[in-house]
């Protein structure tokens, strides 16, 4: 039976989630430099348009329609076929429109995820193509494996409660795996790459902080005990994981930042949205405050280390914080918060959970690299990846929209 309250929850909840896409462009556009900013909030901005439209034709369908194999939904829902005017068996209370309009919320922020790591380098036509065969060929399968009726991941008794495998790792590892086969930005070391606005990231930070209680709680589909549960874990998660990175940065570098706290407080957000409805508030503390140290040491160090240009180190956040997440959910989870969990969590005794966690996460990855390869590849043969050299030096606003953000500046760059 539809209940109205829920309803309205729901709404807001999707709309908080859309949100989101235009503070990850914000976040963004403001790490990179004046002569990228159009370019890189174009890329998170556009796929709105792609994703919704994908969604309603097929997407949805192949997400969450009816099992086929335990990898993919069947095109039931074709069109919106049977969605308008019915109940969805995973959302009782809510029209199956509200539903699948919140589903539809995280196939649009997801692929913008990825774009992060590809700035200042890769052609804006291939971005566009790329990610239609990567929802096609990655997001979708994982949304269907994850949280489908009949998916292989979920019939694994895995848990993700609001996006880890599907959205974080998926994201996170394609975006490496694209910007290491991109190649390197022209002069990548030995240039200044100047985070050019950082209100702009502040902003970008604060609007994904927001619509992140959206994104968490509103994976409960009610407003109940489990959406408040979740809402008091992510404030935890996020709190904790700010103030984390800020000690970090003045342990580091004697300074703390404003750029180390929003970035840490994103951090937070990541780690926490696989367990946002399984494990107990104390246990967000916990989750935030350390996951910072293993975001802060991947982007640090290894990323140094390796020499993979991952700009604005999507993998770095989501990827490792999403893998991070994942992994101590099947240390802190409770069946007592939430039934959909089999077993509880490591710390209670019991290691069934952690083992099909780190299982998840494998086949997650596994999916990622996969499809991302095999997606690039294809863009390839009719699109070139990059821009050329020469249009990387004058900008990709320039050479790819014939926009420039500030009009007025002539300085250097």
């Amino acid at each position: 039976m539809i209940d109205s309250g829920n309803t309205a929850f729901m709404i807001i909840c999707s709309a908080l989630v859309l949100f989101m896409t235009f503070g990850l462009a914000f976040f963004y556009g403001g790490l990179v430099r004046r002569k990228n900013v159009i370019n890189t909030m174009m890329m998170s901005v556009s796929v709105i348009g792609i994703a919704v439209v994908m969604w309603v034709a097929f997407g949805y369908s192949l997400s969450f329609g009816q099992d086929s194999f335990g990898i993919i939904g069947t095109l039931d829902h074709i069109g919106f076929m049977g969605v308008e005017f019915s109940v969805s068996d995973y959302a009782p209370t809510i029209p199956h429109a509200v539903f699948a309009a919140f589903q539809m919320m995280f196939a649009i922020i997801t692929p913008a995820i990825i774009t992060g790591a590809v700035v200042g380098r890769m052609r804006f036509k291939a971005v566009i193509a790329f990610i239609v065969l990567w929802s096609l060929l990655v997001y979708y399968p994982m949304a269907h494996m994850v949280w489908g009726e009949g998916g292989l991941i979920l019939n694994m008794g895995a848990v993700d409660f609001a996006g880890g495998d599907v959205v974080h790792i998926s994201s996170g590892v394609s975006a490496l795996v694209l910007s290491i086969m991109l190649k390197k930005r022209h002069a990548y070391g030995a240039a200044n790459y100047r985070i050019h606005n950082v209100p702009f990231v502040v902003l970008g930070a604060g609007m994904l902080f927001f619509g992140w209680f959206g994104f968490n709680a509103g994976s409960a589909y009610a407003a109940n005990q489990l959406a408040a549960q979740a809402m008091m874990t992510t404030a935890a998660s996020a709190g904790a994981a700010m103030l984390s990175w800020m000690v970090l940065d003045h342990i580091f570098t004697g300074k703390t930042t404003l750029i180390g706290a929003a970035t840490g407080l994103v951090v937070g957000l990541v780690a926490i949205t696989p367990g946002a409805g399984f494990v107990p508030v104390w246990a967000s503390l916990i989750i935030g405050a350390l996951g910072s140290p293993v975001c802060f040491f991947m982007i640090s160090i290894v990323k140094h280390k390796f020499g993979y240009d991952d700009a604005l180190d999507a993998f770095g956040c989501h990827g490792v914080g999403g893998i991070y997440g994942g992994l101590v959910t099947g240390i802190f989870a409770q069946k007592a918060i939430n039934g959909v969990a089999r077993w509880d969590g490591l710390l209670y005794g019991d290691y069934h959970l952690f083992l099909v966690q780190v299982l998840a996460i494998l086949l997650t990855i596994a999916i990622a690299v996969v499809g991302t390869v095999i997606c690039a590849k294809l863009v390839s043969i009719f699109i070139p990846l990059r821009v050329s050299v020469y249009e990387e030096k004058i900008g990709m606003d320039k050479s790819e929209h014939n926009e420039t953000a500030y009009p007025s500046f002539n300085g250097l760059d």
